[in-house]
């Protein structure tokens, strides 16, 4: 048998001979398990009726410790002699097809991929079923790549870290500072891109960084050096939540663990984490993967390890499966043979990625033949898709001020400013982590498409070092009937290992916005690109600046997004997915300093919404619209009883302390059904996101509101919906305390919806008690 199967090279070799001289003959990739190929087509691990780990289980028993070796790691080495290609595992996808990663190369059948707008710019679209549809579309894309032979199928997205501090360079990755959010865009995300089959995979997803990762250069401290000192309860409640949303619910095939230490840890070498926290709590179903070149970095840079076959045994021993470097294809082999790991714990990293690659098909023969095996050029950039992306756009561009219904502009006989260094951008519009797009509409176009323009960029690029174009701006605002701005950053300023300085726009900037507010004969408006926030307020506070729109980092089509909002076509209705801080805030947090609450004896004054609440320049969740909506309260109930889970955890309760474990409550049936009446009140349609808040019982528990749920809602003027957004309690009205345990606090909480208010009281259920 061994005999036999050595000679695949030899066959492999004379197939590319015979390309070679005959062009009738098909020539493609050759795959896993040919049922064309006598040599394999017996092995057990290529029969698709076997029970998936009885073929992981063979093929592994098949490797030896150095084959085994070469998988490790993400350009996972071929087994020739059992027909198996070498794979790339390392694919980006987080906001459409990217080549960012080695496994995808953009050319010939495929020249680029829908770009669709970066994540903290859809995420303000609040819209879960669009979150859903963007994974379900790039992972079309992704397969039909695939299928061509320029992509493969596992992809290292989303991005689901808290965007804790504004100063972040990957802030823009995320969907924003509110844990729950991120959970529900992770989930939706991963469910888009992994498709709705529980044991088949249309292309494999992965949630990252884990954990507490939102630093990577800031004020001589990189994340490769960086130990996040983070609190049991902060880890809990705040930084732990999209990831575990993302798992649990999203039932993601793979989780990414980070640069950076946590309480004096590397993540990929710590076992409560790996082994404990996500496969074993969590009950991840797929593999654990290392961020690039993370295990080097935790032996080469922290000196975690007095050796690098330590560092190797202990990743592994951890709970890490894959290296994304050739760090563990390096250094393990010496690892299992000085007795720092057994070869048992290569099998057990391996049956976690062989299974992944099992569930995607790798092994199941013909790719052609198998579920969206159909999918090829003739899939990618298609008009649905391209349609999706301007959708996107329009949903997450946010109006966050028009002073006297200055917007929308009009469109008969109107001549238009477009002034500014974002105003004729392309590739600044799809972020980082970004491929090729299809093509692009610039908001110059956009404009054009509506009204005679006059184009002046006024500085240079963002950084706007000089002011010697100023005055061409101001003579084109001074002819213009209205003055569009389209400012803020790029990728120059803020991006992956690059965090900002502060939270002011760059150079001259602000200088150019209000001269040339000054002299603009019409209504001038600000449109603002960026991911983070930006301190804004002297445009917020000026009467000369007639209106502010915020479009992150649109996509392809942004610059057709604003336009439309500009003009009217589409009504905005995208929400703030993160708090704008005023300038002077950065002075009282150190980006080092990981705490999320407000610790007033140091002056310190907290992060995010939840628990900073001090002066802001626009408010997480803000976002007006150029019609008005009104809330009613249809029903909600009053009083919700807890039942316990046995007579033990009755008898170990909290309850008499105010509070009742999670752990110790049945949750499964504790959901709240809110129901609410959303009216368009104006004369303009428009969609509305239903923000749910809510805050526990005063006394030792913290009085800020904390979002629980959300629902976006689309009404024509003058028309009415109900809408229903159910609660878990155990997951939303529960608090964490600074041991990291989750409780329910018995008392009134109060949910908070637009201006209205309804109290809700928890109790123990007495009636357990009595029994």
């Amino acid at each position: 048998m061994a005999d036999t199967i050595n000679a695949l090279p030899c066959l492999s070799f004379l197939l590319f001979l015979l390309c070679l001289s005959n062009h009738t003959v098909e020539c493609r990739a050759p795959f896993a398990c040919d049922a064309k190929n006598g040599l394999t087509r017996s092995l057990k691990f290529c029969r698709v009726n076997m029970p998936l780990h009885g073929r992981v289980r063979d093929l592994i028993g098949r490797l030896t410790l150095q084959e085994k070796i070469g998988l490790l790691v993400n350009n996972a080495a071929a087994v020739p002699r059992l027909g198996i290609q070498g794979y790339e595992w390392w694919s980006e996808a987080l906001h459409g097809v990217s080549n960012v990663g080695p496994g995808t190369k953009f050319g010939g059948a495929f020249p680029g991929a829908t770009s669709f707008p970066q994540v903290i710019t859809t995420a303000a679209s609040f819209n879960e079923s669009l979150w859903e549809e963007i994974g379900r579309v790039v992972s079309d894309e992704a397969r039909a790549m695939f299928n061509g032979g320029t992509a493969g199928l596992t992809y290292w997205s989303p991005n689901v870290n808290v965007f804790r501090d504004p100063r972040w360079g990957r802030g823009q990755e995320t969907p924003g500072e509110d844990p729950v959010v991120a959970g529900k865009y992770a989930a939706s995300y991963v469910r888009g891109l992994q498709g709705n089959s529980r044991f088949r995979l249309k292309v494999a997803a992965c949630c990252k960084h884990y954990t507490a990762y939102d630093l990577d250069n800031w004020n001589g401290v990189d994340r490769y050096r960086f130990n996040a000192i983070v609190s049991k309860q902060d880890l809990e409640d705040t930084y732990d939540v999209p990831f575990k949303s993302c798992v649990v619910e999203g039932k993601v095939a793979s989780v990414m663990c980070s640069y950076n230490q946590v309480n004096g840890k590397p993540t990929c070498a710590d076992p409560t984490l790996l082994k404990n926290t996500i496969r074993g709590e969590w009950r991840l179903n797929g593999y654990i993967v290392s961020d690039c070149d993370s295990v080097k970095v935790l032996y080469e840079n922290q000196h975690y390890t007095a050796t690098p076959e330590e560092a190797a045994a202990a990743t592994i021993k951890a709970g890490l499966d894959l290296d994304c470097g050739p760090f563990l294809a390096i250094h393990t082999e010496n690892a299992v043979k000085g007795g720092l790991l057994n070869e048992e714990d290569v099998n057990m990293a391996l049956a976690n990625t062989i299974t992944v690659q099992m569930r995607l098909g790798l092994f199941d023969g013909e790719p052609s033949a198998q579920p969206f095996g159909n999918l090829g050029p003739r899939d990618v950039c298609t008009p649905a898709h391209q349609q999706l992306a301007l959708h996107a756009a329009q949903q997450g561009i946010v109006l966050l001020q028009n002073r006297g219904r200055t917007l929308p502009l009009s469109r008969t006989n109107l001549t238009v400013a477009a002034i500014g260094p974002n105003a004729d951008v392309t590739v600044t519009m799809i972020g980082n982590y970004a491929g090729v797009a299809c093509g692009y509409t610039t908001p110059l176009q956009g404009i054009s498409r509506y009204a005679k323009t006059i184009h002046q960029s006024g500085c240079i690029d963002v950084a706007c070092n000089g002011n010697q174009q100023f005055g061409m701006a101001e003579a084109a605002a001074s002819q213009a009937d209205a003055t569009v701005l389209v400012m803020g950053l790029d990728q120059s300023i803020e991006a992956e290992f690059r965090d900002r300085k502060d939270l002011l726009l760059p150079g001259y900037q602000q200088e150019l916005i209000s001269r040339v507010a000054r002299a603009s004969r019409g209504p001038t408006i600000l449109v603002l690109m960026s991911g983070g926030p930006i301190d804004v307020s002297f445009a917020k506070n000026d009467p000369r600046i007639d209106a502010i729109l915020w479009a992150g980092y649109p996509g392809q089509a942004g610059g057709a997004a604003i336009a439309d909002v500009l003009f009217g076509t589409t009504n905005p209705g995208g929400k703030l997915p993160m708090t704008w801080y005023p300038q002077d805030y950065l002075a009282k947090v150190p980006m080092t300093n990981m705490g999320m609450r407000a610790d007033p004896s140091r002056g310190y004054p907290g992060r995010t919404y939840r628990f900073y609440k001090g002066p802001v320049v626009f408010p997480f969740g803000h976002g007006t619209s150029y019609t008005s909506f009104a809330h009613s309260l249809v029903q909600a109930p009053k009083e919700v009883a807890v039942p316990f889970t046995s007579l033990y955890a009755l008898q170990n309760t909290t309850a008499a302390r105010n509070s009742i474990r999670v752990s110790h409550a049945n949750c499964e049936p504790l959901v709240l059904g809110v129901h609410i009446d959303v009216k368009n009140t104006g004369d303009m349609d428009g969609a509305h996101t239903l923000l749910v808040f809510s805050s526990p019982p005063e006394g030792k528990w913290s009085t800020n509101k904390k979002l629980i749920g959300f629902e976006k809602v689309h009404l024509v003027a003058g028309s009415e919906k109900r809408v229903k957004i159910d609660i878990p309690v155990c997951k939303h009205l529960s608090v964490v305390d600074r041991f990291g345990i989750r409780r329910l606090p018995i008392g009134k909480h109060d949910l908070h919806i637009g201006d209205l208010k309804h109290s809700i009281s928890l109790q123990a259920n007495l009636e357990e008690i009595k029994s």
